[in-house]
């Protein structure tokens, strides 16, 4: 193959020209990914200060947390330079990287919602047996899960687009993806797909149809218990519903949008609807947990009406 077919750089094509407004929207998204940044940190530092949260629900949580500086790094640090940017060329060393980084990061939350939801699930339906079965061994091996398989499986998918002589150097989307990159290859790509197909299954959909059975079992239970019963289980679960839905739904748009002809879409909407996959779960969870769950809210009182002076 000539050297052609490996393009040294790679063009990000759905940056919209703004012109001056560019400025405003650079300050706009930093200060955005400065509270994405101190949210996340304040759920982290509290959680991991205060004994009384070393539990697996909330060691659940600060993992999620880690997650969200981990994904929100992988975008923000190239975007933000890309805003100020007439060129949106990336070398294809840093594109590959970038993928793996952000693909990682969306395996690593679902992953997460999924151990989460045996959490609950374990918790409402076999309430006797929860302390012997979330040991911390058993935590320990459900967070090492949920980390370690992403990291080999994603990696198994940017080998391969990496490995393909391409016949463009376009992508259509404000950060690197790999089905852009996959279909701009001038070979078939049928080990890709299939092996696109098998770790999509495995990090995603069943993630997601595990998740919904443990909330069918947990409703079930539900429906035979008391208004009281009812009532802690939804102040338990809701913030993990409100992740779970906001995820789906975030992870579907940029499924849509990676199937869609881009050119028949409004650029500002295409634009919005790829940011929401990287910006709005990082944003969303600690806002969600750290005003829902009132242990963590008693933390929060405690520590900053203990920081504030005499």
């Amino acid at each position: 193959m000539e050297n052609g077919t490996y393009p040294p750089y790679f063009n990000l094509t759905m940056f919209v020209n703004i012109g001056i407004y560019r400025y405003p929207a650079f300050v706009l998204c930093l200060l955005l990914y400065a509270v994405i940044i101190s949210a996340n940190l304040v759920i982290i530092l509290v959680i991991s200060r205060e004994k009384v949260l070393h539990e697996p629900m909330y060691i659940f949580i600060m993992c999620l947390s880690i997650n969200s500086l981990y994904g929100s790094a992988g975008f923000f640090f190239r975007f933000l330079r890309d805003l100020l940017s007439n060129t949106h060329l990336i070398p294809r060393s840093a594109c590959l990287i970038q993928i793996y980084i952000i693909y990682t990061y969306a395996s690593y939350e679902l992953t997460l919602l999924a151990v989460m939801a045996y959490d609950r699930y374990v918790a409402v339906c076999q309430p006797l047996h929860y302390h012997s079965k979330m040991t911390s061994k058993m935590i320990s091996k459900l967070v090492a899960f949920a980390f370690i398989y992403p990291v080999f499986s994603i990696a198994a998918c940017v080998y391969l687009a990496a490995r393909l002589p391409l016949c463009g150097n376009k992508i259509p989307r404000v950060f690197c993806a790999n089905w852009p990159v996959v279909k701009l290859s001038c070979i078939s790509t049928v080990l890709n797909n299939l092996v696109g197909m098998f770790v999509s299954t495995s990090t995603v959909f069943l993630p997601l149809a595990f998740v919904l059975y443990t909330y069918l079992r947990i409703f079930l239970t539900c429906r035979k218990r008391s208004k009281e019963f009812k009532s802690k289980v939804i102040q338990s679960c809701l913030p993990h519903i409100v992740t779970f839905v906001n995820y789906s739904i975030t992870v579907f748009c940029d499924v849509a949008l990676s199937r869609t002809n881009l050119e028949e879409v409004n650029p500002y909407l295409a634009v919005i609807l790829s940011l929401e996959f990287v910006v709005i779960p990082p944003i969303l969870n600690p806002l969600v947990y750290g005003l829902k769950l009132p242990e963590i809210r008693k933390c929060l009182s405690r520590i900053f009406s203990c920081s504030k002076p005499a």
